[in-house]
């Protein structure tokens, strides 16, 4: 069984764990209870109402924070050509073909986000045992797979935020960070839900969204009221 830490039983007295509070409460409260030492990323966690092992029930996209999430993350862009050199004008960390290919099936994942231009994803699609597990295969369903690189690559260092409901039925996405201003926060915040919500899918039957919760890093979890979004 896992020991809490005495910051984090001491944040836990704060509040009542048994109330679903209003969101503005839990965005105050997240921030009130954030006493790390460092900077902690406030991240939402939904519980849907839907089986990920359907077809008709998977909710995956992307949405870019309208205040990006405290981090900038290091882009790879598999490109060649004009689109190789949009690509590291648009700000990639990293750009190239086979020489990258070859660098990754060497065991490099100095990367957190792939782009690839659709000509390259033949070679690309390669990678897919190696880059799958780790969630850094390009796919057009969240805009990496792209002509447009200089677009994707911007609004990835813009702070776009990717998400994909899990086997649970669980969605996990950062809004933003501690220390942003409430109104900041907030505005993540609701960014976020509405693309969850309509990211509803057609199979999903009855109630969708089944519980939020917010928490930081090193805090507890507070729970929203999912009627109040």
């Amino acid at each position: 069984m896992t020991k809490q830490g005495k910051r984090y039983l001491d944040a836990v007295k704060e509040y009542d764990q048994s109330v679903l509070y209003e969101p503005q409460q839990a965005l105050e409260l997240v921030k009130k209870l954030a006493k790390a030492k460092f900077d902690e990323t406030v991240e939402i966690a939904f519980r849907l109402g839907v089986d990920p092992r359907h077809a008709d029930q998977q909710v995956r996209g992307a949405v870019v924070l309208p205040h990006g999430t405290g981090k900038t993350r290091k882009v790879l862009v598999f490109a060649k050509g004009e689109k190789a050199k949009e690509a590291e004008e648009a700000g990639a960390d990293f750009v190239g073909d086979d020489d990258i290919i070859a660098k990754i099936q060497g065991g490099w994942f100095g990367f957190e986000v792939a782009v690839a231009t659709p000509d390259m994803m033949g070679k690309v699609g390669k990678l897919g045992r190696l880059l799958g597990p780790k969630g850094l295969m390009p796919n057009p369903k969240v805009g990496t797979v792209t002509f447009d690189v200089e677009r994707a690559v911007k609004e990835i260092k813009a702070g776009k935020v990717e998400y994909r409901v899990e086997k649970t039925g669980i969605i996990h996405a950062p809004i933003g960070k501690a220390s942003f201003d409430f109104d900041k926060l907030q505005e993540n915040f609701q960014t976020i839900v509405d693309a969850i919500v309509k990211a509803k899918p057609a199979g999903a039957k009855g109630q969708y969204i089944k519980t939020v919760v917010i928490s930081t890093t090193m805090g507890p979890g507070i729970k929203i009221n999912p009627q109040k979004l």
